[in-house]
C-alpha cells in the first residue's frame, strides 16, 4: 500500500486531514517540526517525520515511498516577521514541492488560502477568478501566500500533478493562540474592543478537511477551489459570537483613519501592541468569497454556520473557562459610550448627506 504524507500534520488543518484519510483507508505519514504538540493527532494511526519544510534531506526520508501529498504546514500569525511568512510560505513550499517532483508523487493538494485570491470590494464575494489586487502586497501574509501559490504554478509546470485548495477563515477545536483563527479565543477574552468596516468568511475546520480529500479525488490539476462558507461583516460576527457566549461584541466602530494612527501609536510604544498597522489593514477588508466552484466540481458542503460558531465557542469554553470573560460581560462603559455616540454621529451625517 503505498503512503500518504501531510506535511504540518500536528496542526489545525493537517491534524484533521490526517484523520480523514486513516478513515480513508489510506496509511498516513505525517511531517511535523520537533517540539511541536501533537495532541490533535491523538487516536490516530500514523507515522511521523520530524522534517522541517526548508530541509531538503529531511523531506527527502518522509517522501520515500510515497504517493500522495496533503502540504498543509505553513505560518499563519498576522504578527509573525515577515521574512520568516515568506521563508516558511513561500520558500517552504518552493522546497516541499520541488522535492515531489523528484520523488515521483502522483499529485499534491496545496493548501493556500483565500488570502492569495486577495479581497474582494466593499459588500462584494470574490471567486477563483478574482484579480489579486496590487494593494493588498501591504499585508505580509497576504503577500506570502499570494507568492507561495505562484511557486507551486512554477513547479506543476515542470511536471507536478498540484491541486489548491483555499480556505477561508478557519474555525475549529486546537487552534493555537495568535494564529489567523483564534478570533473566537479573542473575543472571549475580550481584546476585542472595536471592528472596523470589514468582513470576513467563516468556515468550520471538518469542513476544510474534507475539502482536502475530495480535492485529491475529484479536484482538477491546476485549479484552485476556494473552502468557505458563511460571510460576515464584523459587526454580524461579534453579534453571534455575542449571542452565542453571553458577551458584550464590541460597541466602537472605527474609521479607517483613527485606527490606522491608533495602531501607528501603539506600535511606537515598548512592549506589545494590543492593534497593529497589519491587523487594522486585514480588518478593514472585505475577505468575502463564494465557494460555487468547490461546492459544483467537488460536491462540497459546508456544516451550519451555527453550529461552527457554537462548537467553537464550547471548546474555548471547556478549555479555558477560568480565563475567559463570563456570560453576561459587558463593555466598559467609556467603549459603550463611544460606540453610541459614534452612531449618532453618523446617522446625523447620513440625514445631511454628508
Amino acid at each position: 500500500m503505498a503512503t500518504t504524507l501531510v506535511t504540518g500534520g500536528s496542526g489545525l488543518i493537517g491534524a484533521r486531514v490526517a484523520r480523514e484519510l486513516v478513515l480513508r483507508g489510506d496509511r498516513v505519514r505525517v511531517t511535523r517540526r520537533r517540539g511541536s504538540d501533537t495532541a490533535a493527532l491523538a487516536g490516530v494511526e500514523h507515522e511521523e517525520v520530524v522534517a522541517d519544510v526548508l530541509d531538503r534531506r529531511a523531506l527527502r526520508r518522509a517522501l520515500r515511498g510515497v504517493e500522495r501529498v496533503f502540504h498543509t504546514a505553513g505560518a499563519t500569525s498576522l504578527r509573525a516577521d515577515p521574512q520568516l511568512l515568506f521563508e516558511v510560505n513561500v520558500r517552504g513550499t518552493r522546497t516541499v514541492l520541488e522535492e515531489c517532483l523528484r520523488a515521483g508523487v502522483q499529485r499534491v493538494v496545496l493548501t493556500s488560502s483565500v488570502a492569495a485570491i486577495g479581497p474582494a470590494d466593499r459588500g462584494a464575494a470574490a471567486d477563483e477568478t478574482h484579480l489579486f489586487p496590487a494593494e493588498a502586497r501591504d499585508i505580509p501574509y497576504v503577500n506570502a501566500m499570494h507568492e507561495a501559490e505562484l511557486e507551486a504554478l512554477r513547479v506543476a509546470a515542470a511536471g507536478l500533478e498540484v491541486v489548491v485548495v483555499c480556505p477561508a477563515h478557519v474555525l475549529g477545536h486546537g487552534e493555537a493562540p495568535g494564529a489567523a483563527g483564534d478570533i473566537v479565543r479573542q473575543f472571549m477574552l475580550r481584546r476585542i474592543p472595536a471592528y472596523l468596516d470589514g468582513g470576513i468568511n467563516v468556515v468550520d475546520a471538518h469542513d476544510v478537511a474534507r475539502g482536502h480529500l475530495l480535492a485529491d479525488e475529484r479536484g482538477q490539476a491546476g485549479e484552485r477551489y476556494i473552502l468557505g462558507a458563511r460571510n460576515y461583516s464584523w459587526e454580524r460576527l461579534y453579534a453571534d459570537l455575542g449571542r452565542v457566549s453571553g458577551i458584550e461584541p464590541p460597541a466602537l466602530k472605527l474609521s479607517f483613519p483613527v485606527a490606522m494612527a491608533m495602531a501607528r501609536a501603539a506600535e511606537s510604544l515598548p512592549g506589545r501592541p494590543p492593534l497593529t498597522v497589519t491587523e487594522v489593514r486585514v480588518g478593514a477588508r472585505w475577505w468575502t468569497y463564494r465557494s460555487t466552484k468547490a461546492r459544483r466540481e467537488l460536491g462540497w458542503s459546508t456544516t451550519p454556520h451555527e453550529d461552527t460558531i457554537e462548537s467553537a465557542v464550547a471548546w474555548y469554553r471547556e478549555r479555558e473557562g477560568p480565563m475567559l470573560a463570563r456570560s453576561g460581560t459587558r463593555q466598559p462603559a467609556s467603549l459603550r459610550l463611544a460606540g453610541f455616540a459614534g452612531r449618532q454621529l453618523a446617522e446625523l451625517a447620513a440625514r445631511a448627506g454628508l
